[in-house]
């Protein structure tokens, strides 16, 4: 399938994305936080930050820019210590807003839309563990022998986005579902916060130690 396109075993990238699309990582987890805190509307803003933070990253992989980046020791530093830093501020922040108590922004869902946009935006694009894998799968489907390889790049670049899109919404809409049933347990969502925030702080952790 799509074979006339330059698309090289097109079902076999499908199946590998989509089990790609359902590992937990940073990208998720704080669309899934953005769904509990701010409802529907913000939780699909947050992940339209996420799809354009791929889309760059899948145009760079095509142009050849990420693995500029990949095989440029100093450059791949600066974006993970970067991604590092960024999800470090993020847990850091959740869990004092957790000790200090101070809930009131997520529960009244009054956090701005920029906000959240822009902080999806940049996790999405420091994160270099995405830059490894469109270098070392996305690209793979490509000929690049094919006329266009631009029309390759597109046929693959939405259908990924269409699998991540699938699977966001269900976080999304799983995230407000919880919401409904946290209003009344204040303690669960405290909680919940908490455990949100070490995982940033997690992934800071084992974003920094990548080698």
């Amino acid at each position: 399938m799509f074979a006339e396109f330059g698309v090289l075993n097109f079902w076999t990238y499908v199946v590998g994305a989509f089990f790609i699309v359902l590992v937990p990582g940073p990208n998720t987890l704080f669309v899934l936080k953005t769904g509990i805190g701010h409802g529907v509307k913000k939780g699909y803003l947050a992940a339209t930050g996420v799809f354009i933070g791929d889309a760059v990253l899948m145009f760079l992989a095509w142009a050849g820019v990420a693995a500029l980046i990949q095989t440029t020791p100093v450059l791949f530093n600066i974006v993970r210590y970067l991604g590092a830093f960024y999800l470090l501020w993020l847990g850091g922040k959740m869990l004092w807003s957790v000790i200090t108590r101070q809930n009131h922004a997520h529960e009244s869902g009054t956090e701005p839309a920029s906000t959240i946009m822009k902080r999806s935006l940049v996790l999405s694009l420091t994160n270099p563990k995405a830059i490894l894998f469109y270098v070392s799968f996305f690209v793979q489907f490509i000929d690049v022998n094919a006329e266009n390889t631009g029309t390759s790049f597109l046929i693959l670049a939405t259908t990924l986005e269409l699998i991540s899109f699938m699977y966001m919404s269900f976080l999304i809409f799983s995230g407000a579902f919880v919401t409904r049933y946290l209003k009344t347990k204040k303690k669960l969502a405290k909680l919940g916060n908490g455990l949100i925030g070490l995982l940033f702080v997690g992934f800071a952790a084992r974003l920094a130690s990548l080698h």
